[in-house]
């Protein structure tokens, strides 16, 4: 079996835009016809950029090859221009490429990917989702905590036994920072309303995006502390896992990250300075499936669960659900509300959500497949990233 032909999608996310403004998407196959698809996160390039890096890569390390040798593949891309370093960049570029491979590897063996990884461990994956805006809105539910806290308890009607919020202000590329005290105030506010809407039927996740210095990050957990969130996400910037340390030895709520790091590197770093209890990896960025179950493995030594992160596209999502499956220290997915709108309708059959819990497929490879009819009338047009972050300190 060999590589023989790569496309690639780039496709706009109408609004209301939950998980993005774009995705970008690849789809290889092999002299045997038989197709895998894979996603990139977040590469902070232009999407059409990203597509023709994507290709670039495919001809230089994939093209010819066999899809089953994911270790030879992934070391010559790790190391593609004397780098080897985790290059987010290349590595989102790397991670669409892998989980391809692993589709198509699953369909040549019959079995859905998480059967290759190890096995079923979970029959179900509890998952949670953010508070999200809705047309409408006459408030920022982002800032107003009692429209999240209203919101929150209509999730929790639909099943969700976790809900995800950020108030901590915006996140810019001047942090850390030290939040105000009418933002320490608005973040404890939402803590309490929240934790009074949903009582013990829910967790609460409380995100931030790096925004605080340690210190910073100390004194708003020591606020939040009395309303027993599941989780204090990534609080500080992630390129100093020691720092992060510091936050998660003052506070009794664990500590999440992992969504802007990439490879068993990276993770390695973080256990070892005891900077986190859960890792939030994202499979699109990563490394792919096997380096994201190694780094699984890691934390299974040290007693850390994982929570995989998902701010894009379904095939991301489809590669989470078969690492979670087979994981046993799975903690719980991210789930872009339920699965439901542009997220379902991309896809020939929807990830199934049932009652708060997402349902592993039984189908070979990853478990889904592109309408691609359907997304070729949504194609990207704009110039805008993925995300981005404030460019002028809050």
């Amino acid at each position: 079996m060999r590589l023989t032909d790569i496309r690639t999608f780039v496709v706009g996310n109408p609004p209301p835009h939950y998980g993005g403004r774009y995705f970008v998407f690849v789809k290889l196959t092999t002299d045997g016809n038989v197709s895998g698809l894979g996603e990139a996160y977040c590469v902070p390039f232009d999407p059409h950029l990203v597509a023709r890096l994507i290709e670039d890569t495919f001809a230089r390390y994939l093209l010819g090859e066999d899809p089953h040798d994911i270790e030879r593949m992934w070391r010559r891309v790790y190391s593609a221009g004397f780098t080897q370093h985790p290059d987010l960049t290349l590595m989102g570029v790397l991670s669409a490429l892998e989980m391809a491979c692993w589709d198509i590897i699953g369909k040549e063996a019959g079995q859905p990917v998480y059967k290759l990884l190890g096995g079923r461990v979970h029959e179900r994956l509890r998952s949670y989702t953010y508070i999200y805006a809705r047309p409408g809105d006459t408030v920022d539910v982002y800032q107003d905590p009692d429209l999240s806290a209203e919101r929150a308890a209509e999730y929790v009607a639909q099943g969700f036994t976790a809900i995800k919020f950020d108030p901590a202000g915006p996140y810019t590329a001047f942090d850390g920072r030290q939040l105000s005290l009418p933002a320490l105030d608005l973040c404890e506010r939402f803590c309490r309303q929240l934790r009074e809407a949903v009582g013990s039927k829910a967790d609460l996740l409380f995100g931030t995006h790096g925004q605080m210095t340690a210190a910073g990050a100390i004194r708003l957990a020591r606020r939040l502390e009395p309303y027993d969130p599941l989780w204090f996400e990534e609080p500080v910037p992630p390129d100093a896992p020691e720092e992060m340390a510091k936050v998660a030895r003052a506070t009794t709520i664990p500590v999440a990250t992992g969504e802007r790091l990439a490879t068993k590197y990276d993770f390695a770093r973080l256990l070892s300075a005891g900077s986190a209890a859960i890792l939030q990896m994202n499979l699109g960025r990563v490394g792919g499936l096997l380096e994201a179950k190694k780094i699984a493995s890691m934390a299974e030594v040290h007693h850390v669960q994982i929570a995989p992160h998902l701010y894009c596209g379904p095939v991301v999502g489809a590669a989470n659900v078969q690492l979670a499956t087979a994981s046993p220290n799975f903690l719980i997915q991210e789930s872009i509300e339920r699965w439901q709108g542009f997220h379902a309708d991309i896809l020939r059959k929807p990830i199934r959500w049932e009652e708060g819990y997402i349902v592993p497929p039984t189908e070979p490879g990853l478990g889904v497949e592109l309408n691609e009819e359907y997304i070729a009338r949504f194609p990207y047009q704009g110039t805008a990233l993925h995300l981005d972050m404030a460019a002028r300190p809050a």
